[in-house]
């Protein structure tokens, strides 16, 4: 997901997609262990995304912050 795509989305649907970003690279990792992955990159592509999504949020948070 890039930066972009993600700046439109609502603080709501941020956390709602960085929850299931999360679950999805447990399951990732989950079968990357049982069996290798097709693609392992994609293990490092959706944390870099999980990362994008806290920076995000994190950003939001201090813009309010500094509103008040």
């Amino acid at each position: 997901m890039k930066q972009e795509v993600i700046k439109e989305l609502s603080t709501a649907d941020i956390i709602d997609r960085l929850e299931e970003e999360k679950k999805h690279l447990v399951k990732l990792r989950m079968n990357h262990a049982v069996s290798p992955l097709d693609n392992p990159h994609q293990i490092s592509e959706n944390k870099k995304t999980i990362a994008r999504l806290k920076t995000e949020l994190r950003k939001r948070e201090i813009e309010n912050e500094n509103t008040k």
